[in-house]
């Protein structure tokens, strides 16, 4: 009698089968956290519902796939993204490109016309020329006449942009650079992926890029995140700020910098001047329905520095949190809209100012 036909093997086999079953359909407690790498950073995805394991690893490897995908289009730091090919073409021809690379693209040319300039993803070379970027370089302030050189090149006229025939050009031979725009992209990919798998409350979480959706316990409790100091040496929200249906995205020149003979240099840098941001406004938080525009305004706001980039928020009627270094300490500022879109109870819970 062989192995197959002894009565034990097929018991044997029916309890391997059996454990399996149990295993996969073993409901997990809610809310359920998933987490990892991706673009030289974290993801957090908080998912508030009944889910078996079985599920939770279906919707993980979901995750990691839009992650991916997203990493595949528009990294910088990967020779075989479509971004690196885009940027390795011939100037002034045409490159068909995929409807995500498109759409954030035309975000970012929208958002750099409003900014005057502020907002450029063409700065992709003076980025690695401060060292900020995927060129292997020593950390040192550039001479003037490369950084001149440089600041010659970009410019957002240098890239043209066709949503209708889902094309665009580099008119001149500039390096485009998505790092202010394609995380918040891939926090909506993330997003309208749980949606569609027809959850109705979690929190996508990208390198602190935010989209919440429902309650933070499924019923009526919001979800809460803070609006980090702008502390060098340790992490500490300034304010609370309870978030529903909505997303988040904050940009600060506190953590990115590096130092030469006594002076810090942000990785910030202003498209402008080419060099990096100089001005008292320390972070930039944008709530917006779209995480991707949240990116892009957060960062051309930074740029721009408190006064230009708040008057730039009233005429956008952008909902914004500033915190403006003041000496050793900072206020915190807040646009109409933010009060618009979250209330004056908690304007006057957080004790900020609102600059109308």
């Amino acid at each position: 009698m062989t192995s197959l036909t002894r009565p034990w093997f097929w018991l044997l086999a029916l309890l391997v089968l059996l454990a399996g079953c149990s295993e996969s359909d073993r409901p997990l407690e809610s809310p359920v956290r998933l987490e990892g790498a991706i673009f030289g950073t974290f993801y957090q995805v908080t998912i508030v519902a009944p889910l078996t394991a079985g599920e939770r690893q279906r919707l993980e490897a979901g995750i990691q796939a839009v992650l991916e995908a997203v990493d595949a289009s528009m990294s910088t730091y990967r020779d075989d993204s479509e971004l690196s090919a885009f940027n390795a073409a011939p100037v002034g021809e045409w490159q068909p490109l995929s409807a995500e690379l498109i759409e954030v693209l035309a975000i970012s040319q929208a958002v750099a016309e409003a900014s005057d300039g502020a907002f450029d993803v063409t700065i992709g070379g003076l980025v690695n020329l401060w060292s900020f970027g995927p060129e292997a370089r020593p950390r040192e302030v550039p001479d003037d006449a490369t950084l001149a050189e440089r600041l010659a090149e970009i410019g957002s006229d240098s890239l043209e942009v066709d949503p209708e025939r889902q094309r665009a050009r580099r008119v001149r031979d500039v390096f485009v650079d998505l790092s202010g725009v394609a995380k918040g992209h891939a926090t909506d990919r993330v997003a309208e992926y749980l949606a569609g798998e027809g959850l109705e409350h979690y929190l996508v979480n990208i390198g602190g890029e935010l989209k919440v959706a429902g309650w933070r316990d499924g019923e009526a409790e919001p979800w809460r995140i803070g609006i980090e100091a702008p502390l060098d040496d340790r992490r500490e929200a300034s304010h609370i700020v309870p978030l529903h249906d909505i997303s988040v995205a904050s940009s600060g020149d506190y953590r990115n910098f590096f130092e030469e003979d006594g002076q810090r240099y942000s990785h910030t840098l202003d498209p402008r001047s080419g060099r990096p941001i100089t001005h008292g406004l320390a972070s930039v938080t944008v709530a917006h329905p779209s995480n991707a525009w949240a990116d892009a305004w957060a960062t051309a706001l930074t740029v721009l520095g408190e006064a230009e980039g708040m008057a730039l928020a009233r005429r956008r009627d952008l909902a914004v949190m500033m915190l403006v270094r003041r000496g050793e300490g900072w206020e915190s500022w807040v646009s109409p809209a933010f009060v618009d879109t979250f209330g004056e109870a908690l304007v006057d819970e957080l004790a900020v100012e609102v600059r109308r």
